[in-house]
């Protein structure tokens, strides 16, 4: 998964990064960070930045893509990554699509968290009110005027970003303005929705997919214990056949002796019925 973050300051793109790198396992790229990395490490392109940097010029785009080509080579970069402050300019963008094409990789998306931009502004001036009232000292880059340039610079510079991107469909926006748990999970889901996602890694699933298999198992279980029950039918009838087959044979050796007794029951009544007989003649001569 390759992304991008697009939003002005304050829309809340690094802790969205952060919770994207933390629930997938792929890394994010700080051009800052990458270029500090880059002149410690001493690389061809981290000292020609440090050359740059000491003479208080900016590091062009063409070396800001070389350290960036440097480090998506590295193993961690392999699951994937999400550039943060790059590319701030559509030549940067362009840039990184050359450089992407050139190593065969795919941007999968560019997220852009939309904002109202009043909102921010109220934001931080209510938290510059709250410093102040606890004493403390507003930070210089946490001021209301500090945040007006900047969103300024924000539009006319990488707000042409947004176009860009659409243009090539690789645009998605999400509203900035919810809850950070929401715009997390919106996020989620468009790039589950994309294919940048599996399914599984989709956090609002969790609890589906729990229910499912505890059902599935539970299904499972059910068929398996009636089919062995079933399986177990002859070898219950098997195992009595013998004490049926006993029980035959018993009532076959005393079937002699019943109709022996029968016959002898039957002789007696004759035998009685034959003296009633005589005797009532009797009784009646006299």
């Amino acid at each position: 998964m390759r992304l991008i973050l697009l939003g002005p300051p304050g829309s809340g793109k690094g802790t969205q990064a952060q919770r994207l790198v933390h629930r997938h396992g792929i890394v994010q790229l700080s051009t800052g960070e990458m270029l500090r990395a880059a002149v410690a490490a001493g690389t061809p392109v981290g000292l020609q930045a440090k050359e740059i940097m000491a003479n208080g010029g900016l590091v062009p785009d063409e070396v800001v893509v070389g350290i960036i080509a440097d480090r998506i080579e590295e193993p961690d970069a392999k699951k994937g990554f999400i550039l943060d402050g790059f590319p701030r300019t559509v030549p940067q963008a362009e840039a990184l699509d050359e450089l992407l094409r050139k190593k065969h990789l795919k941007l999968d998306a560019v997220v852009e968290l939309r904002v109202n931009e009043s909102a921010l502004l109220a934001r931080v001036e209510k938290r510059a009110e709250e410093t102040r009232a606890r004493g403390e000292e507003v930070r210089l880059d946490d001021t209301p005027e500090v945040l007006t340039k900047r969103l300024a610079q924000y539009r006319s510079l990488t707000e042409p970003l947004i176009h860009y991107y659409s243009e090539r469909r690789k645009l998605l926006t999400v509203d900035g303005m919810m809850t950070i748990e929401h715009v997390t999970r919106e996020i989620n889901r468009i790039l589950t929705a994309l294919g940048a996602l599996e399914p599984k890694d989709h956090e609002d699933h969790a609890p589906k997919v729990a229910k499912k298999v505890a059902r599935t198992v539970k299904k499972t279980a059910k068929k398996t214990a009636k089919a062995a029950k079933k399986a177990a039918k002859p070898a219950r009838k098997a195992a009595k056949a013998p004490s049926r087959a006993k029980a035959a044979k018993k009532a076959a050796k005393k079937a002699p002796k019943k109709a022996a007794r029968a016959a002898n029951a039957r002789k007696g009544a004759k035998t009685a019925k034959k003296a009633a007989k005589k005797l009532t003649k009797k009784r009646a001569k006299r």
